[in-house]
């Protein structure tokens, strides 16, 4: 299976997430617009969400996958069964603990640590701690269900945890059609959204769950003990955890400053849902397949396969995400006005979220360069260097935020963000470069200018073709107006981008057809599963 198909199965799924997160939002946003209720749901769900990437996603995508890799190698599906098991058991025994230990100390970390400008309302403070305290457990779920999904990737199965997470989003939005219907008030609302997450972590557990037994693995509970192999996982998977979540880190960070200021939670999580899915689509599908294909190169010894698997993800990630960037900048308002004004959510949100969603354009390509440069470490079982440049980009994102804030509002956290994620590439690149882990390569070098060129005559055009359709685009135009008017700008900005990218020279069908065909570097001694 080639690396292009690969990217296009995890791609696929999380598209797929993205576009039922959009209606959740959307819906959401009519909801509660950018009210108390959904400061109070948003700033609750970041907590486990942003647990769940420190300490589920990003450290067994970093540190599980490539030690589960080495498992099959040496001694087969039996070797990372017992590998696996003992994982589960050490793992699962710390996800109670901390849960119940979060449980008990809620009140406390909502009151200081992640929501502390909601002090001054006592109810908006009630509520997300009573949301955050049903939601937590969802960590417990989302974190095994992380540890099967990187067992399902070392085994070349993409498909069954990219389609998990679609779940949660189909759950949230049939509670907000009920609710709708019901005619149910705003604290109802977020009161059963709530449950929903919880529901749906149970959910998407029980798909990866069934899914790895059907790759033939079958994972039992084992006492939990500190085997070497665990002992080694868990050295690799604490600076992993912060590393693979440093936009986590930041969004969580960004959050706790933002709830000082009325609507700002709410303003960054709608403008965060809108840029999540260029960055979910090629920036998770890049990392997620990346990182097994990179460790068995370098384990089998191909360092040239190795090579042309970096600069491929990163050209795929240039290509795809240079030009969203430039429609994010160059258009955000009627992106977010079609989506999201109507209901409660007026006008005066509409420009508060473009403002915030142009600036975290900036910031994307940053953020899915980071997804494709941290792969070179940890297939290397480095997890140390990226956790030294995370920790420096998250103390750089805190400092810019607090600074711009009092003056900025939202907009200041998400320059802060922005800044942070490009310093964060810079350095990651750098280094790979330094110690000769990054090979020269002639086709990105020519091609990433060009790439740029193409976006940028992109952007003007978007420019100009905003300013034509502003009457359909405006407020007062009816919703499918609206609609129809940004699908055009949409798509002329699409035929021209790709025009003028293949016309420069930054993509060629050649280049396509060759990484399409482009079979993977299987392992010698691996078994050949079946997609």
């Amino acid at each position: 299976m080639s690396l292009v198909r690969k990217f296009a199965t995890v791609g696929s799924g999380t598209m797929l997430s993205r576009l039922f997160g959009f209606a959740r939002e959307m819906m959401m946003a009519a909801a509660l617009g950018t009210g108390p209720v959904a400061e109070a749901f948003y700033a609750a769900f970041q907590f486990p969400n942003t647990f769940r990437r420190l300490f589920a996603e990003g450290a067994f995508n970093a540190a599980f996958v490539p030690l589960f890799a080495k498992e099959i190698e040496a001694g087969g599906l039996e070797g990372a069964k017992k590998f696996s098991e003992e994982v589960f058991g050490v793992l699962f025994t710390v996800l109670l603990f901390l849960t119940i230990a979060m449980e008990l100390a809620m009140p406390f970390v909502i009151r200081y640590a992640i929501a502390p400008g909601f002090a001054d309302d006592p109810d908006k403070l009630l509520l997300t701690t009573e949301l955050a305290s049903i939601m937590f457990p969802y960590l417990i779920c989302m974190s095994l269900g992380a540890m099967m999904a990187g067992m399902l990737n070392s085994l070349h199965r993409y498909f069954a945890a990219a389609i998990a997470p679609v779940f949660l989003n189909i759950i949230l939005v049939s509670i907000l059609v009920v609710a709708w219907y019901g005619g149910y008030d705003g604290r109802e609302v977020g009161l059963a959204l709530g449950w929903g997450v919880l529901a749906a972590g149970l959910v998407q557990l029980g798909i990866v769950f069934f899914a790895v037994r059907r790759a033939g693995v079958s994972i039992g509970f084992r006492r939990p003990r500190l085997t070497r192999n665990v002992r080694r996982l868990l050295w690799l998977a604490l600076p992993a955890a912060i590393t693979g979540g440093i936009t986590q880190i930041n969004t969580l960070v960004g959050t706790a400053i933002a709830s000082g200021q009325a609507g700002a939670v709410p303003a960054l999580n709608l403008a965060d849902r809108v840029y999540q899915l260029p960055l979910g689509v090629v920036g998770v599908a890049v990392g997620v397949v990346l990182l097994p294909e990179l460790a068995r190169a370098l384990k089998a010894g191909h360092l040239v396969d190795a090579s042309n698997l970096q600069n491929r993800s990163v050209e795929f990630t240039l290509f795809l995400t240079l030009p969203a960037a430039a429609a994010l900048l160059t258009m955000s308002e009627p992106i977010v006005r079609v989506l999201y004004e109507r209901g409660a959510f007026t006008p005066e949100d509409t420009m508060l979220v473009a403002e915030v969603l142009a600036i975290f354009g900036i910031g994307l390509p940053a953020f899915v360069l980071i997804k494709a440069f941290m792969p070179g470490y940890f297939a290397r079982e480095d997890t140390r260097t990226p956790m030294i440049f995370a920790a420096i980009s998250v103390a750089l994102n805190i400092a810019i935020a607090l600074w711009l804030f009092p003056s900025m509002g939202a907009p200041g956290i998400a320059t802060a963000s922005a800044i942070a994620g490009w310093v964060n590439a810079a350095m990651l690149l750098g280094v790979l470069i330094w110690r000769g882990h990054w090979g020269t390569d002639a086709g990105l070098i020519r091609r990433a200018p060009r790439l740029v060129v193409a976006s940028a005559l992109m952007a003007a055009a978007i420019w100009f073709a905003v300013d034509y359709f502003e009457p359909q685009l405006a407020s007062a135009s009816p919703i499918h107006t609206q609609a129809l008017a940004l699908g055009i700008v949409v798509l002329g900005a699409m035929a021209l981008y790709f025009a003028a990218a293949f016309a420069l020279g930054g993509a060629d069908m050649g280049m396509i057809r060759r990484n399409i065909r482009r079979k993977g570097t299987p392992a010698p001694t691996a078994p050949n599963y079946p997609e």
